[in-house]
């Protein structure tokens, strides 16, 4: 029998699932591939999405057509906006969902996707010809022999390459959550010039709920209303929303002794790992080493779901032996007679060197081969979804003969995310962050459908109805900016009053409604008893308006930095140039351009090693082409 299909995808998890819907649902046949059918979207770590500029991602992954904030949404236990006493463009929406739920939804949602199969089996092997020269990938192999022809392959196994566990120092071959690791495949991907690497990361113990006194730790209960991250998602979907509160808890002058006497018992200090760990998310050993001045460290004591009785200790992350992690865990105050149900672990595993992709996030050695997620060396379940979700676009654009999704920095967090990738690489997980990106007010939450979603119409993931509804939402945003913007208020007692309550200084003449939005002091709501003339308007229309006006200044001027960037990004560079024949750059940067191969002379610009000199020899030489 002939197993056949055109798009391969391997790996179920955040990243897999979006590059096969996004692939399926533009029209190709796909096939996804899991080691284990009940570890579809499964979350190893804390069963949460978003945070700090990752709820972003998000919010993006749903605006180009992706599925995780829909899921998300569904799968709500609680809802948080962080950094909401900073400025908008650091607003980040993070959820506690329910971690059987939320695999329940994904799985489901492959299940129903018409050009779709998912099938339970391990892949050891990328089969390729070679064709122009080039390598091109032309079926997958499974570990009990059976070969899929296909055209284009997405690789996202996560943690599971060669993955081995530390806990203490016992070391076993094993993938998260005591699964099997994926063997073989890495040595096909070497053996294909694709180059490896290893990294680490790590979580904490799951700890029964009876066995805590929540009494004696801090409350901390979501937010009273809540904006989803799908546009798909209405108040039927949702259901109710902060169904669970979380708690907070801090180690103490105890905890952190008997982590620092037990110092030469972690996997992490022993000397037994190799791979690096994430920079910003430490496990707390780590923490204590690095920030040994700090007398106490937050941790987040959260709910894994409404059906069972896991507690899931953020911020513990361990690898030490489990008597050392029981001593640990009951130093805490409130968890005395703390019962562990999983034991904390650090897991090593391999995976990709990111500049050997294009921004396509297809590999340069071999043709119709994809990377996406921590494959990709990034952390965090966003970070995977997002790649996901434009490996499985390019894949599928590929297939049907079109033009390639490149998306720039300037358009999205996700852009900043692959840029960053593919042009520096990284030597750890990769996490995403606000500061990363050199346009944050413009890649805010609220106006992530009005950059992205007429992107992700003409890929063919946003259909008429709701590209439609995202039309009318863009004019009345614009409507409302101009009734601001032309609405004059009189020097009145009751305006003025307002004012001065409002700890703002009064008006001697007329003044614009925009003009006193713009004062830092003043918001869209509290000018409420004032603008006679405000229309009724959905509260994502309100909050978009609001902060078009009030940041008016800023957002004008990152807009001028994004077109003096267009300018080097359409510079493009020839595919075949010959670095080594340009009068005038150093060896270093000869070596990197080499290696990176950029598009454009943007992209060669943010490359480690290659400096403004170097950037004005290349311009010379393309005015000299």
């Amino acid at each position: 029998m002939e197993l056949k299909t055109r798009l391969a995808v391997i790996g179920a998890g955040h990243a897999g699932i979006e590059a096969a819907l996004a692939a399926a649902r533009m029209g190709v046949d796909t096939v996804i591939f899991t080691i284990n059918l009940d570890a579809v979207g499964n979350m190893p770590c804390n069963p949460s999405i978003g945070g700090s500029a990752k709820g972003h991602l998000v919010y993006e992954i749903d605006a180009l057509g992706g599925e995780m904030g829909y899921a998300a949404d569904l799968a709500t236990l609680q809802s948080r906006t962080l950094n909401l006493g900073k400025g908008a463009a650091v607003h980040s929406k993070r959820v506690q969902a329910d971690r059987a739920l939320y695999k329940n939804i994904m799985k489901k949602t492959l299940e129903s996707e018409k050009n779709l199969r998912l099938v339970q089996a391990e892949i050891v092997e990328i089969l390729t010809e070679q064709a122009d020269g080039r390598s091109s990938v032309v079926g997958v192999k499974t570990s009990l022999g059976e070969i899929w022809s296909c055209d284009c392959a997405v690789i996202a196994t996560g943690t599971f390459l060669e993955s081995e566990i530390f806990v203490g120092d016992r070391v076993y071959s094993a993938g998260p959550d005591g699964m099997l690791p994926a063997r073989g495949l890495s040595a096909s991907l070497l053996a294909l010039g694709i180059p490896l690497q290893r990294f680490k990361t790590g979580t904490p113990t799951r700890v029964h709920r009876r066995s805590i006194d929540l009494s004696r730790l801090e409350v901390q209960k979501g937010e009273s209303e809540p904006m989803p991250y799908s546009v798909r998602s209405s108040g039927a979907d949702t259901k109710e929303v902060n169904r669970v509160p979380c708690h907070v808890v801090y180690t103490n002058q105890n905890t952190h002794k008997i982590i620092l006497d037990n110092l030469n018992r972690s996997a992490m200090y022993s000397g037994n790992i190799r791979g690096e760990g994430p920079r910003y998310c430490p496990s707390i050993e780590t923490k204590l080493v690095r920030f040994a001045d700090k007398p106490r460290h937050q941790l987040f004591v959260e709910p894994c779901g409404l059906d069972t009785e896991e507690m899931y200790i953020q911020g513990f992350s361990t690898s030490m032996p489990t008597d050392v992690q029981y001593e640990m865990l009951r130093s805490l105050d409130g968890f005395e007679n703390a019962e562990i149900m999983r034991y904390a672990y650090a897991i090593e595993y391999d995976c990709a060197e990111p500049t050997a992709m294009y921004p396509t996030l297809e590999f340069k050695a071999v043709g119709g081969l994809y990377g996406a997620g921590q494959f990709n060396g990034t952390s965090g379940y966003e970070e995977a979804a997002a790649q996901g979700l434009v490996a499985g676009i390019n894949a599928a654009l590929a297939l049907l003969g079109r033009e390639a999704m490149i998306l720039p920095r300037s358009s999205s967090y996700i852009g900043t995310l692959i840029d960053d990738l593919v042009t520096k690489g990284t030597s750890e997980p990769y996490r995403i962050m606000t500061s990363r990106s050199e346009y944050r007010l413009l890649l805010r939450q609220d106006n992530a459908d009005e950059r992205l979603t007429p992107i992700g119409y003409r890929v063919g993931l946003i259909g008429e109805e709701r590209y439609s509804e995202f039309k009318k939402k863009q004019e009345k945003i614009a409507l409302e900016v101009s009734r601001l913007e032309d609405t004059v208020i009189p020097p009145t007692d009751k305006v003025n009053e307002l004012l001065c309550t409002l700890g703002s200084s009064p008006i001697t003449t007329g003044a614009r409604l925009s003009e006193l939005l713009r004062r830092p002091e003043i918001t869209y709501k509290a000018l409420e008893p004032i603008d006679a003339s405000r229309p009724t308007l959905p509260r994502s229309v309100r909050q978009s308006a609001e902060i078009k006006v009030k940041y008016e200044g800023y957002i004008k001027r990152e807009l001028a930095e994004v077109e003096r960037a267009a300018k080097l990004e359409s510079r493009l560079l020839p595919e075949d140039i010959d670095y080594k024949k340009i009068l005038g750059l150093r060896l270093e940067a000869i070596e990197k351009l080499e290696k990176i191969r950029p598009k454009s002379i943007g992209q060669a610009s943010r490359i480690s090693g290659v400096n403004p000199a170097d950037v004005g020899v290349l311009l010379i030489y393309l005015g000299q082409a």
